[in-house]
């Protein structure tokens, strides 16, 4: 037997014996068990399109408190987008998901939303930025990873199309996170209406480029190919939010919305596509979210930032502040009126201060003209022959 015959056969006996590698699963499954995971959801869309009943729906708990209709109008009143965050920690077999939920009250809700998109692509970038911070320090121990691994952007259910607002909010935060649109209260409109706005709203992403998150499709697995496919199919993923369980004709207890026509039930299939949306989101494809937030989205900001920047210096500050434009508009106008306010006074005494020297020079000039005449009268008399000068003089 040759050593090379040798070789191959020792490698076989390997091979076949096994060394343990198969078993790296399984201590990769006690580390992240040990270590658990953060996940960011960020929901993005109108005040009244139930982005909090769905929260509090798909984590099965009260996470967000509901505001009631005289809070949300006093919201409306301030004209901006704040961003909230709520986190909770979740548990289930032994497994911990710390979970950040980023709630954007205030957005499109005013008559004029031009560039209210702005603080939710401001705040998705700032994580980036304080994570790469974070990773360019001496000591990593301890990182506190806040970047958005999914954004659900709820359109209102018109029935038409993707408004302006949407088309330019979603191709903004589109390129800098996972978008998944949502079509919320789908309870409002028909099967048939439906499928015609989902086409609408797929025809618009694609003719506008809008990038949306796109799952895996492709497994060795029929079933889970097949179930990876009707995922997608579903998108916009059209949902129903009801934290309120209601008695179905059948006498099943369920959470839907009850209604004189039945009960439109969240977690059926055949009424809209809150399982789908749900085991997207948490159940088979949450790693893949956090797998391509890292390799994707925020690789892509790293590199443009290590691109510009020296190491470990600060991301430089925008010269026009975008956020706050609109006050600074306002601080600029009030200014400009309170200056012009100003100099209109001015000019007002000035123009009273020269009518007064006016005036002043026209007395002037009269007592001076009457001076000149009493000299002159004065001149007259003392040049006039008089017969008590004569006297004197004899």
């Amino acid at each position: 037997m040759s050593a090379s015959e040798a070789s191959a056969s020792s490698k076989t006996q390997v091979a076949s014996g096994g060394i343990g590698i198969a078993n790296l699963p399984n201590q990769l499954h006690k580390i992240v068990t040990k270590k658990g995971t953060n996940f960011s959801l960020m929901v993005v869309g109108e005040s009244g399109t139930g982005k909090t009943t769905f929260i509090n729906t798909l984590l099965t708990t009260e996470l967000i408190e509901p505001l009631d209709d005289a809070n949300r109008r006093k919201k409306q009143l301030d004209k901006t987008v704040d961003i909230n965050i709520h986190k909770a920690e979740l548990e289930e077999k032994m497994f911990n998901v710390k979970l950040n939920v980023v709630d954007t009250p205030g957005f499109g809700d005013y008559v004029d939303n031009h560039d209210c998109w702005l603080p939710v692509v401001d705040f998705i970038e700032n994580q980036y930025e304080q994570y790469l911070r974070q990773e360019q320090q001496p000591v990593r121990k301890g990182i506190v990873d806040m970047r958005v691994h999914a954004c659900l952007y709820f359109v209102r259910p018109n029935g038409h199309t993707l408004k302006p607002l949407d088309v330019r909010a979603m191709k903004a935060i589109g390129a800098r996170v996972n978008l998944i649109p949502v079509i919320a209260k789908a309870d409002t409109l028909s099967p048939a209406a439906l499928r015609q706005f989902k086409k609408r709203i797929m025809d618009v992403i694609d003719a506008q480029g809008i990038r949306i998150y796109q799952p895996p499709i492709e497994s060795e697995d029929e079933s889970v190919t097949q179930r990876n496919k009707d995922i997608t199919s579903a998108m916009p993923f059209a949902i129903i939010g009801s934290d309120r369980e209601v008695k179905t004709a059948d006498g099943r207890h369920v959470k839907g919305r009850l209604y004189p026509w039945g009960v439109a039930e969240v977690e059926n299939d055949q009424h809209c596509d809150f399982r789908k949306l749900r085991s997207l989101l948490i159940r088979t494809h949450m790693l893949d979210l956090i797998s391509k937030t890292e390799e994707d989205h925020y690789d892509r900001y790293r590199t443009a930032q290590m691109k510009t920047r020296k190491f470990g210096e600060p991301k430089p500050r925008k010269v026009d502040n975008k956020k706050f434009r609109e006050e600074e508009e306002a601080l600029r106008t009030r200014f400009t009126e309170k200056v012009k306010l100003e100099e209109n006074r001015f000019r007002q005494w000035e123009q009273r201060l020269i009518a007064e020297r006016d005036r002043l020079n026209k007395d002037l000039e009269q007592e001076h003209h009457l001076v000149k005449q009493l000299e002159s009268e004065i001149e007259a008399i003392a040049n006039a022959g008089s017969p008590n000068t004569k006297f004197f003089r004899k």
